[in-house]
């Protein structure tokens, strides 16, 4: 029982450390998402850090339009980093979750 504990305990460091590698190789993942039109590019990296923003000139003369441009797509983009961000993340710790009875939340 013991032995199997400590199995267990090793185990769950592991993915630990796993995850966090995965962490860090989620900053060189990038996510890009332009306007439907195009006149509006960002890009993020999968643990949503800014990394650009192109803006296409007409854009610069209404202010309110680039705002709502830039609301748009950096949420989009971010709901997609996200998601690719979640399921790197589940993934790793799906692989190294020990067998648990009732512990089955990644299925």
């Amino acid at each position: 029982m013991f032995g199997d504990m400590m199995g267990m305990m090793g185990k769950l460091k592991e993915t630990q450390k796993k995850v966090e590698e995965t962490k860090k190789r989620l900053d060189t993942v990038l996510v890009d998402q332009s306007s439907t039109d195009g006149k509006l590019k960002v890009t993020l990296t999968a643990n949503r850090t800014l990394k650009s923003i192109e803006i296409s000139d007409d854009l610069l003369e209404d202010k309110e339009q680039l705002e709502d441009y830039l609301i748009l797509t950096l949420n989009k983009a971010i709901e997609k980093a996200t998601g690719v961000n979640e399921a790197e993340l589940a993934a790793v710790a799906k692989e190294g979750m020990p067998n648990i009875p009732g512990m089955d939340m990644f299925k």
